[in-house]
């Protein structure tokens, strides 16, 4: 299915289960998507993310069973996957602004949250720049960091950079040729490269360069890159917010209609090129594994 038939096929999945425990790993498998992928897809797209759509949804439909006389704020609580009537009132009163007991009197109105409908309107503007490319398998060494799933990655992985770049220019101020981070640093160009891996229960980045051997430093690790069909996006602004912007515009113009290619692999890369990363014109690229669409698929 193309990508937007995926956004959607994750709503009605969302919907036939969402009185029962369900996980993102579940929702992408059923889609056939990767989980990091469709995530962050379905957030850019809607504004949610698949934990805020299904809280949202069982919070309205909650509400709407309450407003029957015969139905018990706890039984409902229940069914809506809450452990105990005042957590299930807590959230409830967030969301609706009142008390489930309060839900069938006449002065209260539920706050409605309907199933969503994804529609993409591509509006005219400039051409995204970027270029399709195969490249061999390579290794990349650097720092790594678990992000949860769910977690707010266009936060927490700028805040990594920052930490990582001021511990590095420490390093680099001290001129000692002889300490192994800072020769592992300077000989692979730690810093050049991105790296985000996709697992069930989390992401994880990788800060790093290209391996060319030698000691491994404590706390620093090696992955192998397989090799790859890339779709390589140009950003042109200072960071953090240039590159989001173009990974926005990926996953809300770029793969609705792009006829040729889908996303693949659970990677994804980001190349910034060693210099000023904060003026206008600095230009660095997001990497994303594809594959070409199967010939049926181009023809639906």
């Amino acid at each position: 299915m193309n990508w937007i038939e995926s956004l959607q096929s994750a709503i009605a999945y969302m919907e036939a289960h969402l009185e029962e425990n369900i996980t993102t790993e579940q929702i992408a498998r059923h889609c056939g998507y990767s989980q990091r992928y469709l995530a962050q897809g379905f957030q850019i797209v809607t504004g949610y993310s698949f934990a805020d759509y299904i809280r949202n949804r069982r919070l309205y439909l909650a509400g709407k069973k309450l407003q029957r006389p015969d139905q018990k704020v706890i039984d409902v609580a229940l069914q809506y996957g809450y452990d105990s009537a005042d957590s299930f009132s807590r959230a409830f009163r967030r969301f609706h602004g009142f008390l489930p007991s309060q839900a069938g009197q006449p002065d209260k109105t539920l706050k409605p949250f309907l199933p969503l409908l994804i529609q993409i309107s591509v509006r005219g503007g400039e051409a995204m720049e970027y270029t399709i490319q195969k490249l061999p398998a390579f290794e990349l060494i650097g720092k790594c960091l678990s992000i949860p799933a769910g977690a707010n990655s266009f936060q927490i992985i700028p805040e990594f950079w920052n930490n990582f770049n001021g511990k590095v220019g420490q390093l680099m101020d001290q001129k000692d040729s002889v300490n192994p981070e800072a020769k592992a640093v300077w000989e692979n160009r730690i810093g050049e490269f991105g790296l985000c891996i996709d697992s069930p229960e989390k992401l994880e980045y990788l800060i790093g360069g290209r391996y060319h051997g030698g000691q491994i430093p404590v706390g620093y690790e090696v992955r192998h890159i397989p090799a790859c069909t890339w779709a390589q996006f140009t950003s042109i602004g200072p960071l953090p917010d240039a590159l989001q912007s173009v990974t926005r515009q990926v996953f809300k113009e770029w793969l609705p209609q792009n006829p040729d290619y889908q996303l693949d692999q659970d990677f994804s890369i980001e190349y910034y090129p060693l210099a000023d990363c904060h003026t206008s014109d600095y230009r660095c690229q997001l990497w994303i594994p594809v594959k070409k669409k199967e010939a049926e698929e181009k023809q639906d």
